[in-house]
């Protein structure tokens, strides 16, 4: 397996705050329904359409106010992948955030992917820290 970290970002909310908002696949709707086709989610599943290519994902494992673990769904994508979005309150209004993928790739996959998939979840932690911040 692969591992691949993003950057740690920083949000000026309690974890308490950030961990409601995250730990539900339907709460990301107004960011992505305008970036795929297809969008559709419930709390705990989502699944789209990314370059014609259909993503299935559900929540497999939740820790209150620490992190949020998605994996494929059945339908999903060929690719064996956990990616987690983890908390870490520093201070009552300091929460680092950063996102982290697992994935099963194959040589000709890790180098064609490797590079897009660490700066897609480097853009997207950075992206999920500026509209947190927004919150109030």
């Amino acid at each position: 397996m692969e591992k691949y970290e993003s950057k740690q970002q920083q949000i000026n909310h309690p974890a308490s705050l950030i961990y409601p908002l995250i730990s539900r696949l339907d709460l990301f709707t107004p960011a992505i329904q305008d970036k795929v086709e297809e969008w559709q989610a419930t709390p705990d599943s989502c699944s789209f359409k990314a370059k014609g290519m259909k993503v299935c994902m559900r929540i497999a494992e939740r820790a209150e106010n620490k992190h949020v673990k998605i994996v494929p769904d059945d339908g999903g994508l060929p690719i064996d992948f956990a990616f987690w979005i983890q908390l870490k309150e520093v201070a009552p209004r300091d929460t680092r955030i950063r996102m982290v993928v697992h994935a099963e790739l194959n040589m000709m996959l890790k180098m064609m992917l490797g590079s897009k998939i660490q700066s897609g979840i480097d853009q997207a932690v950075e992206q999920l820290a500026a509209s947190l911040n927004q919150f109030k």
